[in-house]
């Protein structure tokens, strides 16, 4: 369960942001949440900077994406824990009402503007990839671009899918976008370790049509599909070998076409 916020401390940090509700997930996942920047102007699906300052006094920061939609008033993010990683190793054990750093410079390129048009778009997240589709499937403006939408979202173990699977199943209460969630969002979870109703790797499920079979869909095609990708480096090349294989390219910001990858996370010791 969350924890409960306290009072807001003095800010004493460089770009101080206030922590308000930490979640542990598990041993290896936690999410959390803070106040907003005044200034902070973001589009759903884009990443900041955030941080500690280490032994030094100096700020250690990594690039983390806005795991809430650019309408909410806090930001909510999502996180691993790495026992001894620079920043997880201390970022884990934050409370309610401690400071983080927050760098207010969003960018990124798992935004709906690097698409193309399109009937159906489809998320790929490893892990705590899911973050900037946590963001874009509480964000209208996906429902109002695209008849459906796919969140394909695959972790080792069931507990490790629990943070995305509790946030799909909240969004057909939401007050904003209950209603245009309803029939278009479709949410495929699999694990590779543990025994689970889905189970395999998105390349394979992509690759073997399993996924078009068991949720009765068409298969890509790049005359009505979109697509984004974020999780490990590894991943990353896989899917989009299987995404060309279907006929899709990769587009930017600067040129909208039929998939996009967040390259911005591809490191590991956090």
């Amino acid at each position: 369960m969350p924890d409960a916020i306290q009072t807001p401390q003095v800010k004493t940090l460089p770009d101080a942001q206030t922590v308000t509700e930490v979640t542990h997930w598990t041993d290896r996942l936690f999410s959390f949440r803070c106040t907003r920047p005044r200034s902070l102007r973001f589009r759903s699906g884009e990443f900041v900077m955030i941080g500690l300052l280490d032994e030094r006094g100096k700020p250690l920061l990594r690039a983390y994406s806005i795991a809430s939609p650019s309408w909410d008033e806090e930001l909510e993010f999502y996180s691993i824990k790495v026992p001894d990683g620079p920043l997880t190793s201390r970022l884990q054990h934050i409370q309610p009402g401690d400071e983080i750093i927050l760098r207010p410079k969003p960018v990124g390129t798992l935004v709906l503007d690097a698409l193309l048009p399109g009937k159906r778009i489809w998320f790929l997240a490893t892990g705590t990839g899911i973050a900037p589709f946590a963001s874009l499937m509480r964000d209208p403006e996906t429902y109002e671009k695209f008849e459906q939408v796919v969140m394909m979202h695959t972790c080792r173990t069931v507990e490790e899918l629990e943070y995305g699977r509790r946030l799909v199943e909240s969004l057909k209460d939401d007050p904003l976008i209950g209603e245009m969630v309803e029939g278009k969002l479709r949410y495929y979870p699999t694990t590779t370790r543990e025994e689970s109703p889905h189970m395999g790797r998105i390349t394979d499920n992509l690759t073997s049509g399993k996924v078009f079979a068991d949720m009765a869909i068409a298969p890509m095609d790049r005359a009505h599909d979109r697509a984004m990708v974020c999780g490990s480096l590894a991943f990353n090349h896989d899917v989009k070998a299987v995404l060309e294989d279907f006929g899709l390219r990769e587009g930017a910001n600067s040129e909208p076409l039929e998939y996009v990858v967040e390259k911005a996370f591809v490191g590991d010791g956090i």
